[in-house]
């Protein structure tokens, strides 16, 4: 009798229910052509998704775990199955990304819309995505290219270049950035000699850069990828003397093209998607010296991850069917202002039925199609090394 009654009693402490575990999926592209750049976005979307873990405030004490997934960047059928696999074999509740616009289109229409599952992208920029069918499932947290396009002929017409030349992968972001550029700086009066397509990955890239040279022009843009094309198109014009001034748009402002070239493109311009709030200072405490802050898509990948979190918790469930109408209710106005560090806060907030207006590292606004507002760093290449020189 007193052994069952010790049963009994142990019975009535235990806990009423055991916290759940909430999958998360990170798809990005840690292979491929933005590898260098995925090594810091995949850390920004991991410690969002830890802060929220570790705060024991997320949907009454459960625990969220990332789950990784390779996009590739570049092959749309290894994209789809690795975000199939995130959905039918780990069961996520959401998707932080894919990373580039190709690739994310391909997801977004073959996996997620057939799935009905939310994924917020931290760097896929093309215009096209804007009226993409979406059912109300996809997001990104970056401004589109079709902005992107504008910024940069702003840049290079305030630093009164009149003529350049443009090469760009041949993708969805290549395409899109190069005709947004080209239509932005002829309308400002600048002279676009060549715009030309290149593929990535080839052993040499002098009959391209041939090409260039021959059109002339006194910058040349290169909107492709730091880890690939865009990287042998550099070399080649730097090595046979047709180009020394480059303009690189977010593909090629990455560690890729500090390793690969440093000071031999010194005075060279770009820009990525960036501001100088207040959250992207907070960003910088709570990131501290676990990598680099200021790396291209980290701080969107963080406020990607946050926020689908953030809807959840808002909505009661994790169902993304349930939860996806929050997404624009938990990222803009009205609300008290959240910046990174205070997940924990937030869930409280939500948790109490109150409104939250989702700062974070981005100073995130969405628009009613789920395209950020956003801004944009400029910066230019110094003793090796990209540093910041305004916002746009």
């Amino acid at each position: 009798m007193k052994k069952l009654l010790l049963a009994s009693a142990a019975t009535l402490l235990a806990p009423a229910a055991i916290a759940e575990e909430v999958k998360l999926g990170v798809l990005m592209g840690f292979t491929g052509p933005i590898e260098s750049m995925a090594v810091n976005m995949g850390k920004g979307a991991e410690l969002a998704i830890k802060e929220v873990s570790d705060s024991g405030k997320f949907m009454d004490g459960s625990t969220v775990v990332p789950i990784r997934a390779d996009s590739t960047c570049v092959d749309a059928a290894a994209a789809t199955a690795a975000a199939e696999r995130l959905i039918t074999s780990d069961g996520v509740a959401g998707i932080v990304g894919s990373t580039c616009s190709g690739a994310t289109a391909s997801v977004l229409q073959n996996v997620a819309r057939p799935n009905g599952m939310v994924m917020i992208s931290p760097s896929a920029t093309s215009p096209s995505l804007s009226e993409a069918e979406d059912d109300g499932l996809f997001f990104r947290t970056p401004p589109s290219d079709a902005r992107q396009g504008v910024v940069m002929a702003e840049i290079l017409r305030d630093k009164g270049v009149n003529s350049v030349a443009v090469t760009y992968t041949n993708n969805d972001y290549g395409k899109g950035l190069a005709e947004s550029f080209e239509h932005a700086f002829t309308e400002m009066g600048g002279e676009v000699t060549i715009s030309a397509a290149h593929e990535d990955d080839k052993a040499d890239y002098s009959a391209e850069v041939g090409a260039l040279a021959a059109a002339g022009g006194e910058v040349l843009v290169v909107a492709g990828y730091a880890d690939r094309g865009g990287a042998g198109i550099v070399r080649a014009s730097i090595d046979t003397g047709a180009f020394d001034v480059f303009h690189f748009p977010d593909g090629m402002v990455s560690e890729g093209t500090i390793g690969n070239f440093g000071s031999e493109v010194d005075g060279s311009g770009g820009q990525l998607p960036g501001s100088d709030s207040a959250g992207a200072d907070k960003f910088a405490e709570v990131v501290g010296d676990a990598f680099d802050p200021t790396s291209i898509f980290s701080g969107e990948s963080y406020d990607a991850a946050a926020l689908l979190l953030l809807a959840m918790e808002a909505a009661g469930s994790t169902d993304p069917q349930v939860y996806k109408d929050k997404i624009l209710e938990v990222a803009n106005a009205p609300g008290e202002q959240i910046m990174p560090g205070e997940l924990g806060k937030a869930m409280e907030i939500l948790a109490g039925g109150g409104d939250i207006d989702y700062v974070g590292a981005t100073s995130v606004e969405f628009l009613e199609n789920g395209d950020s507002a956003g801004s944009f760093r400029e910066v230019v290449m110094q003793d090796g090394k990209f540093e910041t020189v305004g916002f746009r």
